[in-house]
Order: structure tokens, then C-alpha cells, then sequence
């Protein structure tokens, strides 16, 4: 049976390559995005997929956007929660409205997307939900305080969601990837670059695709044992 996978962030880099990977596995895919239409129109032209606008850290929105997917799209089976970004701002620096901002970004869209669909998930006593996190949030490297900590939230989440939707038959599980060729990590500096390259067992960036294989095994019932995990793909540092 085909089954439907959401998809966040899919105009993304990441994203992008997560959307063909489930496509290339049979899935019906719906993504989200914000502001590149013109990317998000393309991938959907490509293939295959629908496109859903919507700002993910405003709740009427994602209300709003969740409705006309379950009426236009159908109710997934799979979710995908990879929106996020990354700024640069030291935390000398940093405001109190900058800490909200990155919080909101990267936790709370997680939050308000999972939250709404997972109702659904609940009735129908079955689901997967795979969050992206970041090694960021795992290891000592040169991120930004406020990109670390709303990733490791992530994990926090994932962990606590697990255990309690776990009786309804979903499973939670979290990715933390290292760097990769592509998406926020193409803005590393070279000499960060070399430094984590130095110490990465593979001796290179990972790739946006081997991050989709992994998300797409997650949401298969191939993994259907893997449950409250985080999955580290980053090269072996």
C-alpha cells in the first residue's frame, strides 16, 4: 500500500534531496516551504510532489495549511520535521528577540507541525515521525550557542514524544548529520571545514542523499524496531 510522507523545509537543500528520496521509494510525497516558491515549484514539477506554503512558526498558519494538506493531500503516514536554519550571531551578541527567533525557527515550527498532524496519527494508531537534528547539538564544534541548543532540543523532544505516543503504534526517531556537501553547511568556513574534515573517519563531507536514505528507512516499516532514537550520520568523528 502507498503510504503519504510530509515533508518540511522541502525547497531546502536537505529537503529537496529528502523529497526525491521517498519519491524514488514509492512514497506520496507533500512538502512545506516558506519563502522560495520558485524552488519549491520546480521540485514539485520535478517530481511529482505538492507544494504547501506556510510560515511553520505561526500557529493559525500551520492550522491553516494542515487542513487544505488533509483535504487536497490526504493524511500522512510519515512526517519529516527538517525545517530550520542557522545564523552566525556570537552570543556576546546575542538579543534576547535573536534567542527567541532561533528557538522558534528550529523548535517550536517542529512543535506546531508535529502537534497538528499528530492527532491523526493517534486516531489511525500508526505513524513515523523522523526530526532533524544536528551534530551541532552533539558535539564541541564552531556553531552559533543558539543554533547548538535549539538542536539538541530536538533530541529532547524526540525522546519525550517517543515514549508517549509509542502505545498508539508511531514511532519518534532523530537524525543529527554532520556536515555535508550542501545547505547550511556549504556556509562553514574552509579552516572549520578542514579542521572537522581532519578529524572525520570518512575524510569528507556526507552527502544531502545518504541523510534522505537514512530518513526514508525511518519512516519505512523496514524500521518498525527503531523507535525514541537519534542516528548519527557524520563520517565517524
Amino acid at each position: 500500500m502507498t503510504k503519504n510522507v510530509f515533508v518540511t523545509g522541502g525547497s531546502g537543500a536537505l529537503g529537496s534531496a529528502i523529497v526525491r528520496k521517498m519519491r524514488e521509494f514509492g512514497w506520496r510525497v507533500a512538502f512545506g516551504y516558506n519563502k522560495h516558491e520558485d524552488k519549491a515549484q520546480a521540485l514539485s514539477e520535478e517530481t511529482g510532489a505538492m507544494a504547501f506554503q506556510a510560515d511553520l512558526e505561526d500557529p493559525e498558519a500551520v492550522a491553516a495549511m494542515t487542513e487544505k494538506l488533509e483535504r487536497e493531500f490526504g493524511a500522512p503516514d510519515a512526517l519529516v520535521n527538517n525545517a530550520g536554519r542557522a545564523s552566525v550571531m556570537p552570543f556576546a551578541l546575542l538579543e534576547a528577540e535573536d534567542w527567541d527567533k532561533a528557538m522558534s525557527t528550529n523548535l517550536k515550527s517542529t512543535f506546531l507541525v508535529t502537534h497538528a498532524l499528530v492527532r491523526g496519527m493517534i486516531r489511525r494508531r500508526r505513524g513515523a515521525i523522523v526530526n532533524i537534528s544536528s551534530i551541532a547539538g552533539q558535539r564541541v564544534l564552531g556553531v552559533p550557542v543558539t543554533y547548538a541548543t535549539s538542536k539538541a532540543g530536538i533530541v529532547g523532544f524526540t525522546i519525550g514524544l517517543a515514549r508517549e505516543i509509542a502505545p498508539y503504534g508511531i514511532r519518534v526517531n532523530a537524525i543529527a548529520p554532520g556536515m555535508l556537501d550542501d545547505g547550511v553547511s556549504a556556509n562553514v568556513p574552509e579552516q572549520e571545514r578542514n579542521e572537522y574534515l581532519r578529524y572525520c573517519l570518512a575524510a569528507r563531507p556526507g552527502r544531502c542523499e545518504e541523510v534522505a536514505d537514512a530518513v526514508e528507512f525511518l519512516c519505512s516499516d523496514r524500521a518498525s524496531y527503531i523507535n525514541a532514537q537519534l542516528i548519527h550520520l557524520n563520517g565517524g568523528i
